[in-house]
């Protein structure tokens, strides 16, 4: 157990139509190393009970983290852990939040860079994937036409052990539109927090070679790998995410 010093606050975003319950498994073990652990749903997402329809940017998709990091002190430095879009919402607090923030954790994610317009990694990815990969996912239009929104609902997952949380998901979205509005985050908020990207090998939703594009393009302070994860190590191999989370939490007490 870590003693009183060394405990940290580490605080899990979830990814697209996900939810804080796909944390379950690794919340425990990490509290059971003695750290404070919050994991928390996105707008809409998870047992939040605003409605999709009720957002209209990735700010107010993102707000619960806002202001969950609004309310930390300042001399409360946290761990964020951004999952897949998580790193996405992970970013936005970056920028806004640099010296409440000991180090940002990026788990199988899209991430900005400081240069092009926030829209511009999630674009990237999209184009990436093989059209084969879309088929069961559902795309629905939503919103005022000026908005241009669209919601997605993932498809059920190929591994029977995943079949059981499809139940859970919930529709999402990218914010496209909203996201190439906007500037491209700042060196002086997101620029300046560290940044360690844990590679998932056997990610198909975010490949390898794309994995390892974002780090050579955008730079991180340090790189750790799950041998053989998937896009939900989280579910997969918690004890070896849980693991290299310690690791990266007592690195940057």
């Amino acid at each position: 157990m870590a003693d009183a010093k060394q405990q940290v606050h580490i605080i899990l975003v979830h990814g697209a139509c996900h939810g804080a319950w796909c944390w379950y498994k690794l919340k425990p073990l990490l509290e059971a190393a003695g750290h404070r652990v919050t994991a928390l749903d996105l707008a809409a997402s998870g047992i939040d009970r605003r409605r999709l329809e009720e957002l209209h940017t990735f700010a107010d998709y993102s707000q619960p983290l806002l202001e969950l990091m609004a309310s930390i002190p300042l001399e409360e430095k946290v761990v964020l852990v951004g999952h897949s879009l998580g790193g996405m919402s992970l970013v936005l607090a970056m920028d806004m939040y640099p010296q409440k923030i000991k180090v940002a954790v990026f788990l199988a994610v899209v991430m900005p860079d400081s240069i092009h317009k926030p829209s511009y990694v999630l674009n990237q990815s999209v184009e990436i994937k093989p059209a084969v990969e879309w088929l069961d996912t559902e795309f629905i239009p939503f919103g005022s036409s000026e908005e241009n929104l669209t919601s997605v609902l993932l498809g059920p997952p190929t591994s029977p052990p995943n079949f059981t949380i499809y139940v859970l998901l919930r529709p999402c979205c990218l914010f496209l539109q909203d996201l190439s509005n906007k500037i491209a985050f700042s060196k002086e908020g997101f620029g300046s927090v560290k940044k360690v990207f844990i590679v998932c090998s056997q990610d198909k939703t975010i490949p390898l070679n794309f994995q390892r594009w974002q780090i050579e393009t955008i730079g991180v302070d340090q790189i750790k790998e799950i041998e053989n994860a998937d896009h939900m190590p989280m579910l997969s191999k918690p004890q070896e995410l849980c693991h290299c989370l310690l690791e990266i939490a007592n690195y940057y007490v």
